[in-house]
């Protein structure tokens, strides 16, 4: 029920209690009428009684009003700006997000909430209703440890509308807190750069139990129906991916997903990354990749630090760390396995080769002299890029030794690392 100075006129009330001092209405009928109760029933008659001509029940604010005019024009400011954003058609924004208009709001030191700045984008007419779900989905935490599952994904998307390219948003999380335990922009998405990412992960936090991956060409060999035209030869996981045998070396055990939907847990991050990234992105002009990373390390920190995550109802990081510090881990400590004494043969692509007659093998075209070997013996080629410098590390092995090492120029070479 409302308030009263917003249902009865002073004019109305007054007669009222006209009408129970000369007992014509007893104190239940004028409760019942204003809907108030006993404590408030006598502070009003004692009020009127003081003062009967002028009594009033008006509201008049005793404080300043919380929002202050400059405030208010800043709400309103990003709002306008706000709304651009929603109306453009090339910006996958389809609608308004006033928790990160809120935070934007507070880096310039204005602190106001999400409804306030809700009821002035209704008054400004830049308020759009969400939709809401028929059935709602149900989450919950399939896991009891951190490290059981790690989902791993990468999204390609073009991040600022201010940049000449789309970027590749590679992330990995947790499934049992929610914690998001990596996540960059790359320039491109190829299986080195899932790699890296991997190698991150792990010398942060450990080597996990399971990784869940979608079907994607970079984790796992899908072949397709055979054709009139040809038979195929190797069939499905007959073949292993560079990413799936550096997984297969470290003994951690991958899970395919079937269907984007089966990777709820980290495409949902992926929802409200993509909307945030894109706005601030947008508002701030930034067209670069480093920008990118900064925009994105903020959220990394929001989401990771400071935000209660809707499933878990607990911060990721708090729940990661409690879970640390009572055991609750299926991490395990990094330590390079055996023969390997550099993690640059376990975070690497691998080639295998035959021995030519002359003791050389060839690699993209160019022969590399192989010494300490027989003719016509297996090596296999430890291959480590550095896109950064132009190089190309290669560390040669054969029977769990070590045979050279020696280093090429990426220049010229039709290979995407």
């Amino acid at each position: 029920m409302g308030q009263i100075h917003k249902r009865f006129t002073n004019e109305q009330i007054r007669f009222l209690f006209q009408a129970y001092i000369q007992g014509k209405m007893n104190r239940t009928d004028f409760q019942e009428a204003l809907g108030i109760g006993k404590s408030r029933f006598f502070s009003l008659l004692k009020e009127y009684r003081q003062a009967p001509e002028t009594f009033s029940v008006s509201y008049v604010r005793s404080t300043p009003p919380r929002v202050s005019p400059t405030t208010d024009a800043q709400i309103k400011y990003e709002l306008l700006r706000e709304k651009k954003l929603v109306e453009d058609p090339q910006l996958p924004i389809s609608g308004n997000n006033y928790s990160a208009l809120r935070d934007r709001l507070k880096k310039k030191g204005i602190y106001v909430s999400a409804t306030t700045i809700t009821t002035r984008a209704k008054a400004l007419d830049c308020y759009i209703p969400h939709r809401r779900r028929q059935q709602p989905h149900t989450r919950e935490v399939l896991t009891t440890a951190i490290g059981a599952l790690v989902q791993h994904d990468a999204s390609l998307h073009l991040w600022s509308p201010h940049a000449q390219e789309k970027w590749t948003l590679i992330t990995s999380i947790d499934d049992f807190s929610r914690k998001l335990l990596f996540a960059d922009f790359f320039p491109q998405e190829t299986a080195w750069n899932h790699i890296q990412a991997a190698q991150a992960l792990m010398r942060a936090y450990g080597i996990p139990l399971r990784y869940y991956v979608d079907s994607l060409r970079i984790f796992r060999f899908v072949q397709g129906r055979d054709s009139l035209w040809r038979k195929h030869v190797l069939q499905t996981d007959e073949a292993d991916p560079q990413w799936k045998r550096m997984m297969q070396v470290l003994g951690v055990e991958v899970i395919h997903a079937l269907s984007p939907q089966a990777k709820g847990k980290i495409e949902r991050p992926y929802g409200w990354m993509q909307d945030r990234i894109v706005r601030t992105c947008a508002l701030e002009n930034i067209d670069s990749i480093e920008g990118g990373r900064a925009v994105l390390r903020e959220e990394l920190d929001r989401y990771n630090n400071h935000q209660v995550h809707s499933t878990t109802g607990e911060i990721p990081s708090i729940r990661f760390a409690r879970a640390l510090k009572e055991g609750n881990s299926l991490f395990r400590t990094f330590a390079l396995p055996k023969p390997y004494t550099s993690p640059k043969d376990v975070f690497c692509l691998r080639e295998r080769r035959l021995v030519t007659a002359y003791r050389r093998v060839s690699l993209f075209g160019r022969e590399i002299q192989v010494r300490k070997v027989l003719p016509h013996e297996e090596v296999e080629l430890h291959l480590i890029p550095d896109q950064d410098k132009g190089i190309l590390d290669i560390r040669i092995w054969c029977k769990n030794q070590i045979l050279q090492s020696t280093t090429l120029p990426l220049e010229g070479m039709r290979v995407h690392f």
